[in-house]
């Protein structure tokens, strides 16, 4: 199996370090750069998943592209065209880095459910809500809502993703900015299920994010990728049962299977847990969009 690649560049000033992603401050610009790191419940994991810094950049890119009248924040896609200060990585670099338009982040992760699963399933067990928008009674794990719902969410104090509900991100942003961020991620949400489902794949839930520049809303960070959405083999869905997945659910699973408190530090991944995931990853993108990823490791 290919190695699992950390980023360290020399031909750019490091802005930022996430947990599976690292910014370069080129000046006008960034140059946003995926690792091969994978983190679940807010927890880095060991070992990374090779080429999945490849496979989300250009899966990102992928739905970028095909919904390219939603403005985005994505300036050049091909490593040929980078400046040229930073070719001196040009094998770190390729197929797993894009150059990027500044944007002011809004604070929040904008969230569509279509179907009853994960944080939202746990919530609506004991309370028949989520997020504040109340369900009806006697929904069953990964049943098809009979619309799909926008269930923000943001850091706590500890910087741990938590739920919150539509008034309290309009206290925060205005409601009419709240409003917007809730059309555009249906919109988006409706849009990119209609697609997934043409190619045998349910779109259960998505986590977008968005920014400003200039005034203007536009959709940043990652795009309808297997961390930060749930994919489900269409032809195996049984509403009540956990959905074969093609995303991190599968790692998710998996840890909890060990007994592992979510608290630092988590269990090491085993090999046969890394390859399936990388197997899942490039399943999803070799669905969506007929083709394989560029630039993978052999």
């Amino acid at each position: 199996m290919a190695a699992v690649v950390e980023t360290h560049l020399s031909g750019a000033r490091l802005s930022r370090r996430g947990k599976v992603r690292e910014l370069y401050d080129l000046g006008e610009t960034l140059l946003l750069v995926a690792s091969d790191r994978i983190s679940a419940f807010d927890c880095v994991l060991t070992p990374g998943i090779p080429d999945k810094g490849k496979i989300l950049t250009q899966l990102s890119t992928f739905w970028f592209q095909k919904f390219s009248d939603i403005e985005n924040h994505l300036l050049e896609t091909d490593i040929e065209r980078f400046p040229e200060g930073l070719l001196a990585d040009r094998s770190t670099l390729a197929g797993r880095s894009v150059i990027v338009r500044k944007a002011d982040v809004i604070p929040f992760e904008c969230v569509a459910r279509g179907y009853l699963s994960g944080s939202g399933w746990a919530e609506y067990k004991k309370t028949k809500h989520v997020c504040g928008i109340r369900l009806p009674t006697g929904l069953v794990e990964a049943d098809r809502l009979s619309e799909p719902i926008f269930t923000p969410a943001t850091k706590n104090d500890r910087g741990h993703d938590e739920n919150v509900s539509f008034d309290f991100l309009a206290n925060h942003v205005g409601r009419e900015e709240a409003e917007r961020l809730r059309d555009l991620t249906l919109d988006l949400y409706a849009r990119a299920s209609e697609y997934a489902r043409s190619r045998g794949l349910i779109l259960a839930d998505t986590k977008l994010e968005f920014g400003t520049i200039g005034g203007r809303l536009v959709w940043i960070d990652e795009a309808f990728t297997p961390d930060s959405s749930r994919y489900w083999d269409a032809t195996a869905y049984r509403p009540g049962h956990s959905p074969h997945s093609l995303d991190k659910q599968f790692v998710r699973d998996w840890l909890d299977s060990t007994g592992w408190d979510r608290r630092p530090p988590a269990p090491r991944l085993p090999e046969g847990v890394v390859r399936t995931t990388r197997e899942k990853y490039l399943e999803a993108f070799k669905t969506l969009t007929e083709r394989m990823p560029a630039h993978l490791d052999q």
